[in-house]
Order: C-alpha cells, then sequence, then structure tokens
C-alpha cells in the first residue's frame, strides 16, 4: 500500500472516531429522553402512511391537494376522539416522484446517485445515464453529448443559467451539486438551444441546520496522488439560511500518445509516412467556493443570494519524438523535418458570477420571480514549443499567448398564476449580455503565424427572449404543457481591420402531453412535439484561428465564419414508461428529429501569415435527419425474485440513426454520433453488514463518419469499467473506495481527407488509466 493513502487513511478514521465519540457522548441523553416521543410519533405516523403515500401520485398540484385533503381528513378524526394533535409535514419528493410528475420528460439525479461511484467529476456521472456519452478518451473528460450530439446539440445550463464561458464538466466537483435535470425536450422556461437536449445542473440548495458535510478524497492514478476536500457547513440566523460550500483539488497527470500520418496518392504511391510520439506531465489545482443565502421575509417573500467562484491553474510539459520518411525540406518552408520538439505550457483562468433571486407569492396564489446576476471571467494561457531537426539545429521557436476577460450580465422573471385548482399560466423574459476581449500573439520564429497577430478583438453578445406556458391537468388520465418561446441572438465582434454582425432570432413552439394509463397503476406514456434550434457559438462566428503546431492537412489551423446561420429543428418523441414499487422505471423512448441549415466543418489550403495554411472552418450545408431510440431499466432484485440478494440494477440501452443529405454515404452521419451506446450497472447491500459493493460498464462501439464528399473521422471502442466499495462505520461516518477505468484501454481515433488526388490518412492512440479514490465522508 503507497505511504500517503495509509496516513491518509489513518488521519481520516482519527478524526471520523472521534467526531463520532463526541456526538456520541452528547447525544445519549437526549435519545433516552426522547424514545418513547419517538415511539409514539412512529404509532402516529403509520395511522398517517396512506394519505402520505397518495402525496406524489400523479401532477405537483394535485399532489398537495390530495395531501392537503388528507392530512384534514385524519386532523378531523383525530380531534373527534380526543386524540394528541399531530402535524404531518410533507415529504420532499423522490427522484423518481419528480420524474413522473413532470409533463415535460426529465431525468432526475439526486445527491445519492451522484455520491454513489466516488466519482470526480459530474462528466463521470453522467456518461451512465441514458443516451449520454462523453467525448475524447476515459478519465480526461470531453464533450457531453445526449442522443450522441455534441458540438452545441446539448445545451448545458447552471441553475436554469447559461454557465459563464470556458465552464467545463470537468472542472466541478459532484460534492457542490445539489440534483442534475437531465431534460429530453425543450421547455418554453429555458431557451431552446437544445436539438439533442438540456441538462440542468442545480447547485447546492439549502441544508438542514445540523449537517456539515465534510468529505476528504486521495485520487491515485499511475502513482500520482490527487487531494481533495470539499465542505459544506449550513446554518441559520433568524429567517436567514445559509449553506458555505467549497472544495480544492490538486491533480498530477501523465499522458501518452502516439499518431501515425500517412501520405498516399491514388495510384498507391506512398509519399510521406510520419510517426509522432508525445508524453505530457501536467499539474493542476483549483478553488471552488458555491455559498448560498436564503432569506425568507414575514409575509412569505424570498431573496436567494448564490455566488459561484471557480478558479484553478495549470501548467504542463510535453516531449515530442517525430519520425519522417523520407527526410526531405518542406516544399514551402524549405525547413528540415521536425525530429524532437518539447513544449512549455501555462494557464490560468478565474470565473466569477453572482446570481439574485426574488419571490414573491400574491394572495390569490400567483408568484412572481426575478432574477439578476453578473459575472466576469479572465483566462490567460502561454506556450511555448521548440522544435529541432535531427542532427540537433533549432527549426522553430513558436510562441501562443492568449489574454481574454469576460463579462456578463443577465435579468429575466417570470409570473405565473393559477387557473382554477387543474392549471398554470406562466410568462416571462429572459435578458442577457456578454462581452469578450481577446489578445492572441502567435509567433514562428518572430514572425505572426496568421495576418491579425497581436490585434486586440472585442466581441458582444446580446439575448433576448420572452416566453408563455400553460400546464394543465386535463382530468385525471391527461395532463398537457403548450409553450412558445421567442428568442433573439446578435453576435458583434470587431478588429483593426474588421467588423462582423451576426443576428438571428428563432420562434419555438412546443407541446408536451401525459397520458396516465387506466388500471395500470402508474403506467404512462408521453408525447412531444418541439422545435428548436442550434445557434452559432462565438467561436464558429469569430475569425481568430487556434493554430496547430504541425500543420497539415490532418493537422489543420481552426477558424470561424461570420456568415453562419442557426440550425433549426422540428422534433417528435414518445415514451412508454412502467413504474415499479420500489422506486424502480422501465422505459422505451422513441424520438425523430429534422434538422435544417447544418454546420459542418471544412478544411481547405489557403494564404494566410507569411505562406499557406491547412484550416478548418465551419459553414452550412444543409438538412439532416435524425432518429433513436432509448431503453432504461431500474429495479430492485428483490421486487421480482424475493428470495434473492439485495441487489439494484442500472442498465440503459441508446441507438442512433442520422443521416446529413448533402453529404455522400455510407457513413453520412451527425458529427461524432456513435451507432449506439450501453450502461449497466449493480449495487449489492450485503446482509448484516453496513457493506455495501456495486460496478458500472460503460460501452461505445467503434464508429466511422462521413463529415464531407472528401473527409472522415472515426473513433474506436470505449469500454470503461468503474467499481466501488462503501463501508457504512456510523450514521456520521461512510468510507468509499472506488476505481474508474479498470480495464484502461487505449483510446482509438483517426481522420481522412482526400484531395488533389492525395489520401492523407492519420490514426491516433492514446493510453488510458484507472483512477483510485479513497474517501472519507463525514456528518458533524
Amino acid at each position: 500500500m503507497n505511504t500517503p493513502l495509509f496516513q491518509f487513511t489513518a488521519v481520516a478514521f482519527a478524526i471520523a472516531s472521534l467526531c463520532t465519540f463526541n456526538r456520541a457522548e452528547a447525544q445519549t441523553e437526549s435519545t433516552n429522553k426522547n424514545k418513547t416521543q419517538e415511539e409514539q410519533a412512529r404509532k402516529e405516523g403509520e395511522e398517517i402512511s396512506e394519505a402520505e403515500k397518495k402525496i406524489n401520485a400523479d401532477s405537483p398540484r394535485r399532489a398537495a391537494l390530495q395531501k392537503k385533503s388528507a392530512v384534514q381528513k385524519l386532523n378531523a378524526e383525530q380531534n373527534a376522539q380526543s386524540v394528541q394533535k399531530v402535524t404531518v409535514n410533507g415529504n420532499k419528493q423522490s427522484d423518481t416522484d419528480l420524474r413522473r410528475n413532470s409533463i415535460a420528460g426529465k431525468i432526475v439525479v439526486g445527491r445519492e446517485e451522484l455520491d454513489r461511484d466516488g466519482d470526480f467529476t459530474v462528466g463521470e456521472i453522467l456518461k451512465r445515464l441514458p443516451g449520454v456519452t462523453t467525448g475524447g478518451r476515459p478519465g480526461r473528460g470531453g464533450d457531453v453529448r445526449m442522443r450522441g450530439m455534441g458540438g452545441g446539440y446539448t445545451q448545458i445550463l447552471l441553475n436554469g443559467e447559461r454557465p459563464p464561458r470556458g465552464f467545463s464538466m470537468e472542472s466541478l466537483s459532484p460534492d457542490q451539486v445539489e440534483r442534475i435535470e437531465v431534460m429530453r425536450g425543450p421547455v418554453a422556461e429555458f431557451s431552446t438551444q437544445a436539438i439533442a437536449g438540456t441538462i440542468n445542473i442545480i447547485l447546492r440548495e439549502e441544508y438542514h441546520p445540523k449537517d456539515i458535510d465534510l468529505k476528504l478524497a486521495l485520487g491515485v492514478e499511475q502513482g500520482k496522488i490527487a487531494p481533495n476536500l470539499s465542505i459544506t457547513y449550513p446554518g441559520q440566523i433568524g429567517d436567514l439560511n445559509y449553506a458555505l460550500s467549497g472544495s480544492i483539488f490538486r491533480n498530477k497527470q501523465y499522458d501518452e500518445g502516439s499518431s501515425e500520418r500517412i501520405e498516399q496518392t491514388n495510384l498507391g504511391l506512398v509519399q510521406l509516412i510520419q510517426d509522432q510520439l508525445d508524453r505530457t506531465n501536467r499539474q493542476s489545482t483549483g478553488l471552488h467556493l458555491t455559498p448560498r443565502l436564503s432569506y425568507r421575509f414575514e409575509n412569505g417573500d424570498n431573496l436567494t443570494i448564490q455566488p459561484f467562484l471557480m478558479t484553478s491553474r495549470s501548467h504542463s510539459y510535453t516531449q515530442s519524438n517525430i519520425t519522417q520518411t523520407p527526410e526531405i525540406p518542406d516544399p514551402v518552408t524549405h525547413l528540415l523535418p521536425v525530429a524532437f520538439a518539447n513544449s512549455n505550457s501555462n494557464a490560468d483562468s478565474t470565473f466569477v458570477r453572482l446570481n439574485t433571486s426574488f419571490q414573491h407569492r400574491f394572495e390569490d396564489t400567483s408568484k412572481l420571480t426575478l432574477k439578476i446576476g453578473g459575472g466576469s471571467g479572465r483566462s490567460n494561457s502561454d506556450s511555448l514549443r521548440s522544435q529541432f531537426a535531427r542532427s540537433g539545429e533549432q527549426l522553430n521557436l513558436i510562441s501562443d499567448v492568449n489574454e481574454t476577460r469576460d463579462r456578463s450580465f443577465s435579468q429575466g422573471g417570470k409570473y405565473m398564476t393559477p387557473i382554477g385548482d387543474k392549471q398554470n399560466l406562466a410568462a416571462g423574459w429572459d435578458f442577457e449580455q456578454s462581452q469578450r476581449q481577446q489578445r492572441r500573439i502567435s509567433l514562428d520564429n518572430g514572425k505572426p503565424q496568421f495576418t491579425d497577430s497581436g490585434d486586440n478583438l472585442e466581441a458582444s453578445t446580446r439575448r433576448f427572449a420572452s416566453f408563455v406556458q400553460d400546464e394543465i391537468d386535463i382530468n385525471e388520465r391527461w395532463s398537457g404543457y403548450l409553450g412558445l418561446r421567442w428568442e433573439g441572438i446578435r453576435i458583434h465582434s470587431s478588429k483593426s481591420d474588421y467588423v462582423v454582425d451576426n443576428s438571428s432570432s428563432v420562434f419555438s413552439p412546443i407541446a408536451h402531453a401525459v397520458f396516465r394509463i387506466p388500471e395500470f397503476g402508474k403506467d404512462q406514456i408521453r408525447m412531444s412535439l418541439t422545435s428548436s434550434y442550434r445557434a452559432p457559438s462565438l467561436n464558429d462566428v469569430i475569425a481568430v484561428p487556434a493554430i496547430s503546431p504541425i500543420n497539415g492537412p490532418t493537422r489543420p489551423d481552426r477558424s470561424g465564419n461570420p456568415d453562419l446561420r442557426p440550425e433549426l429543428s422540428r422534433g417528435f418523441d414518445i415514451a412508454y414508461e412502467h413504474y415499479l414499487k420500489s422506486a424502480g422505471i422501465m422505459s422505451a423512448n422513441v424520438f425523430i428529429k429534422s434538422i435544417d441549415d447544418l454546420i459542418r466543418r471544412r478544411t481547405s489550403y489557403v494564404a494566410a501569415g507569411d505562406g499557406m495554411r491547412w484550416v478548418n472552418s465551419p459553414t452550412n450545408i444543409g438538412h439532416a435527419l435524425a432518429k433513436g431510440i432509448e431503453l432504461e431499466a431500474k429495479f430492485q432484485l428483490q421486487e421480482f425474485f424475493p428470495a434473492g440478494p439485495a441487489i439494484d440494477v442500472r442498465s440503459n440501452y441508446s441507438r442512433f440513426w442520422s443521416s446529413v443529405n448533402d453529404v455522400q454515404g455510407p457513413n453520412n452521419r451527425l458529427d461524432q454520433q456513435p451507432s449506439q451506446t450501453a450502461n449497466l450497472g449493480m449495487d449489492y447491500r450485503v446482509a448484516q453488514l453496513p457493506l455495501s459493493l456495486g460496478g458500472n460498464i460503460n460501452w461505445t462501439p467503434a464508429y466511422v463518419n462521413q463529415t464531407s464528399d472528401t473527409q472522415t473521422s472515426s473513433s474506436g471502442v470505449k469500454r470503461q469499467l468503474d467499481a466501488y466499495v462503501l463501508w457504512k462505520i456510523s450514521p456520521s461516518m461512510k468510507l468509499r473506495l472506488s476505481a474508474n477505468n479498470l480495464q484502461a484501454n487505449d483510446y482509438l481515433s483517426g481522420s481522412t481527407l482526400a484531395i488533389n488526388g492525395v489520401n492523407y490518412l492519420q490514426n491516433n492512440r492514446a493510453k488510458t488509466f484507472t483512477i483510485f479514490n479513497l474517501r472519507v465522508e463525514l456528518k458533524i
């Protein structure tokens, strides 16, 4: 056993034992004193259990009415019999109840599931959900994709709002999250920039004043130690409730990857073979703070303030060895082939945001919510790459410095009023304005790598939206939702020699319906008819390039296109949900989406700086169609086999099809969309022991995408096996050992380009590693 791991475990056990002992002494007297009262409350609770079971039977409003009626009836009976008065407090809905009661279908991931596998990042949790995949190699994060659709098709929200630029799932600890809502269809209240769906991350909310959560974690990867500490300190001062949450971490990582580049004519003549091996050591540190304050006024109004701070710093060093056959000078630069290269990179970023929400309830139970927020961010990065010939002669000194400043302001509101007992009407608006200042200097031996190197770029994005939505319980079986949202976006950017304006607006009508099947318990059918869109991102519109150190047709620079139009989509979903007695579910969902003005990236050979370079830029190309089926089953094994072991089963499987009309087949699918993905997980509770263990296997098969008539991209099979063991030492202490990516298979990817009678082929192989994590969870 590693010495740091053993020391960490010993210290954690000592702290936990002391806390548990002190708490036990303080609680012994009160426990004996309240034993009789608890027994009496238990008996009284049995009398009202049937009433509380009806709380979440239907929609949230109907559940509240049923509970009120049941409680009033029970109190009347008890008063008539001169029985001691019983006060019933509403129980918080479970994740399954929230899912079942929502008219617009969504999956809710609560605290129990967030903690279960001991993950370091939110992205690791999301990859296990139905229809969700992540790009890149295991353990290193990547963009999150619903229904296999990334690149802006999946909308990420933070507390219902767009996160600051630079935000990443991999930078957010699960300890800072209260729950995650995965919505397959858009709703008018949120932006409809969600062709694939929306993932809404809700940060930590109110705590019970007595719970102080302390989590100490130690990760180990390739012998490198990664400590992590998170704490949540709740409290109450009069009518002010607060929860101070934060985490601090340090990571050390080693990466190794190789690539092979081949240039071959249509006649089979090999012109070039180039092999490259990269070894990278990386270190990063970070701090996250997410406090929350909530004040309730005497009239019932509520004011909530939630600051958000995320800061990180990283350094990496990369050594590259390159072998090329034949070793001839570059025909454009006349330089010898690069044989060795050393790179040093540094990056630091800080994002700060403050969100404020005020809620006022009127006497007629109407509700007005006003929200305002502002944020600021900065990110700086610099890299220096030295490239050498095989003789040791220095060929290039490439430097890249990037300074970015972001500011944002948002304001919105929603007014909701009930119409009778079964209908809620709401209307509102959202406004957001963000500004960016960026300065990038890219030099190759002191000469600019692109024309505008060193110029200041100023860009601004302004969004305004208004919406109206109506939720109604038509009868005991039918519930419906109608929504309409208008959203306009204007992007303005300027540099010394040009000005770009890109404006668009979209109307999005939305309809959802739920049918509860008679005589089938809690079974129900969902249907959705939606409109959504994907607006070009700021980086897709502005033309500042991202420079590739070794430029080529398979390693091009990336640039923008100021003339991009938004993609427009219309979709239909239908789902069948069968809810089990033990909070389980079996569901099947079918969807189809039509997309117009699809955005794709194309590679071309253009003039840049003092020569010609390969540049990859986006353009609108035409129409696409996507469809698929998503299956899910979550259940306790004992519900079907009462004598069986206490095993919880989690499984899902998704199959996707797509086609792009303006791209020749085969494999003319949406960019980076796999054909299928699946998960299988199990959790086992050991009988008569405070011990549980489980695991999950995630699988995405290899796939090839035809991105244009001359380009393809490919990705190898991904299998990721995770496992954990949880020991509940006491009610206030848990010890969790987890392992992610136990198989640690190499990650494969590739691309091809055929142009001017030459075929360019690149194959990439990256190593992956197993990550062990030991975590102690304390409640003080």
